[in-house]
């Protein structure tokens, strides 16, 4: 028998959605990367300019992905108007799952307080998770099911590799979690560009503790998705004009100078000036990438934490657009635009608090973090 009171619910006309809130959390610890290449005995040069990367952010013994998430999570309840009643949803990207049943959305949940009539769980497709429980989140508000209620979604991993890995320089943590309900921060596009492909350019199969990376073809993997992303949603030809519209872009960040390759690759593809390509780099996307310089690359947060640099003293109605790619591979490309609250940044406390509080670790100290022995490697 048809429930007239959901029925007559889910065909009201959708609410308004977007990012009601927002929280970031960075973990305790990080090096220099130019401690790093004395260590690896590499040219510093070689992380700072090759890369893009000065820091990483690194988890002390006592602190994971867990913590990172539930800390994040608390921020953007507190600056939020509503309460965990209001709360129908809880969704986490992460490829750091601490179980291979228990959502990490039920340590999040038990933390927070949020039971009852609530749909929870956890999204994994590589860094393109937290992308995709965000979709998730404003699909489901947007069709009605939500009832009213708001969502809870959080990005949050920890990265790393093994040690002496050319991945390693990479390696970074953080979580980035929203409230999706009445786009108070930024209201998100429902139509998006998305394009997806099987493909093998960095997995991490089961009872292995690092990741295998296939770094060419992922890079290839990448600009390829960029591309195909851009095309659909500017228009055969007109992504040039169409980016240059926007008031900025952020994309997903392994290293700052991948991204600089991919938009290279689209100017090259699409008859850009020569120079068009760095130059618009400089312009509309370095600038929201000054934190992903500090942490490394977080995997699923690591998009969101330039969007949240991005969106932080945004006038209201300021467009913007967020590419996320996860190996495997899937990407997709959302449009934003800034809410009324943007320009209050808020969330920017969270992030200024983290990076003044954190610890420098020393060379002796990062080898004993990482287990390893004493001699240089």
């Amino acid at each position: 028998m048809t429930n007239p009171t959901l029925n007559d619910t889910a065909h009201k006309t959708a609410p308004e959605t977007g990012i009601a809130s927002l929280g970031v959390a960075l973990p305790s610890l990080f090096l220099e990367l130019d401690d790093l290449a004395e260590l690896r005995g590499a040219d510093p040069a070689k992380f700072r300019f090759g890369l893009g990367c000065h820091q990483m952010a690194l988890c002390d013994a006592e602190e994971g992905v867990v913590d990172l998430a539930q800390r994040a999570a608390q921020r953007a309840l507190d600056r939020w108007s509503g309460s965990v009643e209001d709360i129908g949803l809880i969704a986490v990207g992460t490829e750091s799952a601490v179980d291979m049943s228990r959502p990490l959305s039920a340590w999040v949940a038990e933390a927070i307080g949020v039971r009852g009539a609530v749909r929870s769980y956890e999204v994994k497709h590589a860094c393109y998770g937290g992308t995709l429980a965000l979709r998730q989140a404003i699909e489901w508000r947007r069709s009605g099911a939500a009832r009213g209620k708001a969502a809870l979604v959080i990005a949050a991993d920890v990265a790393l590799y093994a040690p002496e890995d050319p991945g390693e320089p990479t390696q970074g943590a953080g979580a980035v979690a929203f409230i999706v309900a009445e786009p108070e921060v930024a209201r998100v596009d429902l139509e998006t560009a998305v394009f997806s492909e099987p493909a093998f350019d960095f997995w991490r199969p089961v009872g292995e503790d690092f990741p295998r990376v296939d770094g060419k073809f992922s890079l290839d993997c990448y600009k390829r998705a960029t591309l195909e992303c851009l095309g659909q949603w500017a228009g055969d030809g007109a992504a040039v004009d169409a980016l240059e519209a926007l008031d900025a872009a952020c994309f997903h960040v392994p290293f700052p100078k991948m991204v600089q390759k991919a938009v290279r690759h689209v100017g090259e593809e699409l008859g850009a000036e020569a120079d068009w390509a760095d130059d618009y780099f400089k312009r509309r996307i370095a600038p929201s990438m000054g934190w992903n310089q500090k942490v490394g690359n977080a995997y699923t947060a690591s998009l969101w934490i330039s969007v949240a640099q991005a969106l932080g003293g945004r006038a209201d109605g300021e467009r913007l657009i967020a590419f996320s790619y996860g190996s495997g591979y899937g990407s997709e490309l959302l449009g934003l635009e800034a809410g009324p609250r943007a320009a209050d940044a808020a969330w920017f406390t969270d992030v200024e608090q983290d990076l003044e509080s954190r610890r420098r670790l020393d060379i002796a100290a990062y080898r004993q973090l990482r287990g390893q022995a004493k001699k240089a490697a």
